[in-house]
């Protein structure tokens, strides 16, 4: 399946809580599409994720059905998308559980 990258702004800082992400996970999985990872910025007014969809029209309707603002849809070669070197190396010294 086709990876993207969606980057979104907020004119507030983001809280969504459990249930606020569950219900965005059905929404999106009614529509094909899958949320496997996000980054939030420090500000937390702005989010970058990486989803599985069969297209960017089944992802743009799953944004517009959760009311969530869609900045930009970038399409992934599914073969560049990884944690390679020092990331990895980062990636596993963080501390999970904090």
């Amino acid at each position: 399946m086709p990876l993207f990258f969606v980057e979104r702004d907020f004119a507030q800082q983001l809280a969504l809580t459990d249930d606020d992400v569950r219900l965005i996970d059905e929404v999106a999985g009614g529509e094909g599409v899958r949320w496997l990872f996000s980054f939030l910025s420090a500000d937390r007014r702005r989010t970058y994720c990486l989803y599985e969809a069969p297209s960017v029209t089944a992802l743009t309707a799953a944004s517009d059905r959760s009311e969530l603002p869609t900045h930009a849809i970038i399409e992934l070669r599914p073969d560049t998308v990884g944690v390679p070197g020092r990331v990895g190396e980062w990636a596993a010294t963080q501390d999970t559980a904090s």
